[in-house]
């Protein structure tokens, strides 16, 4: 495991001076164990490495750009015009071509990267729980675990087939210490009941949440550390995960359980026309269960989104747009979630506004809103309430032959009429509405997969017959641990 085995390599010698910020907390190079433990030695050591955990996945290979609106996107077929010199092959499932194998060894690098860094927490949590004041020690240790489980499903999603296809077929290694072992390669269950094992441990620590108990916290509360519970994986984020994980394990029981408890909590609401129309709310934020907190978003959204940077930007056609949207114009989604360009050659071109940055510090009645302006800055969001409405409605369908109701439920809070009868392809119906929720976000693409779909959507290719579904594992990770084949 040549690229895991470097990681680890780094990261058990790698020390991180207490006070210092996330960004260098990354960026210090390795020193020596004797410094790891003056890390470990107190409670502001250990919420530093949690933050860098969390700023680890701060970055483009993953989902600031390829796990979300890049690479997983382009391969569902979500954008007319993209970089062409980055994503052609990719968007031809072309995986051994030059930029699909740096991108792909880019994302399994990073990922376990994160991975080491969230291990390194929990190898040291335990023999240091007199450290802690109040209930840090369960939440920190429950959102490290959390964030092991969140990095490897999204891991096993990308390298590992579908349960539809071979659940017993190789997939990835999981890594659950800082060590030189090579850890083994499992199957898909295989890796799918570790991941479940660690949210359920992970669930059980954050039982002690403020987002579940209801406790209020202010800037008196040990300088705040457990406000924004929304940019960690908190209690109902992790349920959120186990109802995504459970639809992937074929469990879908045990996933409706998990999307009732979310809804019936009543913690997340949806968003309003008003703030969408306004621009205060992009990102979707009062629905959001988890997002990473992205200071240059702007930039992303300069970047990526805009007809000064068209050559490298993702944008869609007017009329496709309109499909996406079965010409329903008053979606607040296809109203408010998409700028037209500007000039004369790029206007018929829509770009993705869910990244731009919120207006909400022009609100003059801002001092009247609980949660302040930074409730709506500066977020991806990774796991959304909109996604536990179709996990219930699917659910729901398969139990009873019709998910018209969580379904509706999302269709009113879009300001679309509700289906009064079941549709002819109610998976059809459902496929469109991951289209519309998520562009932008990642998430449509592993929708198919799990369904193992023949064919998608705006695609001709033989999904199946080409192994489009899955990367392959990295050739220097296959030559250096002799993996076998995950396709």
């Amino acid at each position: 495991m040549k690229i895991i085995n470097n990681i680890l390599v780094c990261y058990l010698f790698a020390i991180f001076v207490i006070f210092t910020s996330c960004s260098d907390w990354l960026d210090v190079q390795p020193r020596s164990q004797v410094e790891d433990k003056e890390l470990f030695k107190t409670e502001a050591g250990f919420k530093e490495a949690l933050s860098g955990v969390y700023s680890s996945m701060v970055s483009e290979k993953t989902y600031t750009k390829e796990l979300s609106f890049g690479t997983i996107d382009v391969l569902a077929q979500e954008w007319d015009h993209f970089s062409s010199v980055d994503y052609t092959d990719i968007a031809d499932f072309k995986y051994s071509a030059t930029k699909p194998t740096t991108i792909i060894s880019n994302i399994w690098a990073t990922s376990y990267n994160s991975i080491a860094n969230a291990n390194n927490i929990i190898n040291n949590i335990d023999e240091k729980q007199n450290v802690f004041s109040s209930l840090n020690y369960n939440i920190i240790k429950g959102e490290a675990l959390a964030l092991r489980a969140f990095l490897h499903f999204d891991l096993l999603r990308c390298f590992g087939v579908s349960y539809e296809q071979n659940p017993n077929m190789p997939a990835i290694p999981y890594c659950t210490e800082l060590t030189y072992r090579v850890f083994p390669q499992l199957t898909v269950n295989l890796v799918a009941e570790k991941i479940e094992q660690d949210l359920l441990a992970a669930e059980k620590l954050l039982k002690a949440d403020p987002i579940f108990t209801g406790e209020k916290i202010t800037e008196l509360n040990d300088n705040g550390y457990l406000m924004n519970r929304r940019v960690h994986l908190n209690y109902y984020a992790v349920k959120g995960l186990e109802a995504r994980l459970y639809m992937w394990m074929h469990q879908y029981g045990k996933a409706k359980q998990c999307a009732q408890e979310i809804i019936n909590s009543k913690v997340f609401k949806w968003s309003n026309g008003n703030d969408l129309a306004k621009g205060y709310d992009y990102s979707l934020a009062p629905e959001q269960l988890f997002a990473l907190n992205v200071l240059t978003l702007s930039t992303l959204a300069d970047t990526y989104f805009s007809e000064e940077k068209n050559s490298i930007s993702f944008s869609l056609n007017s009329r496709t747009l309109s499909d996406f949207y079965d010409n329903n114009t008053d979606d607040y989604r296809y109203l408010y979630q998409y700028a037209s360009g500007l000039k004369s050659e790029y206007v018929d071109y829509r770009y993705l506004t869910k990244f731009n940055e919120s207006k909400i510090k022009e609100d003059p009645e801002l001092a009247s809103r609980e949660e302040g302006a930074s409730f709506y800055l500066n977020k991806i969001p990774l796991i959304r309430l909109s996604e536990i409405y179709l996990i219930l409605s699917e659910c729901q369908f398969r139990e009873s032959g019709s998910g018209l109701e969580a379904l509706n439920n999302l269709r009113i809070a879009r300001n679309v009429a509700p289906l009064i009868n079941e549709p002819a392809d109610y998976y059809m119906e459902l496929g469109k509405e991951y289209r519309r929720e998520f562009i932008g976000e990642g998430q449509l693409f592993f929708f198919y997969k799990r369904l193992n779909s023949a064919s998608i959507i705006r695609s001709d290719a033989d999904m199946i017959g080409e192994k489009a579904y899955t990367f392959p594992i990295p050739v220097s990770e296959t030559d250096a641990s002799q993996r076998e084949n995950n396709r």
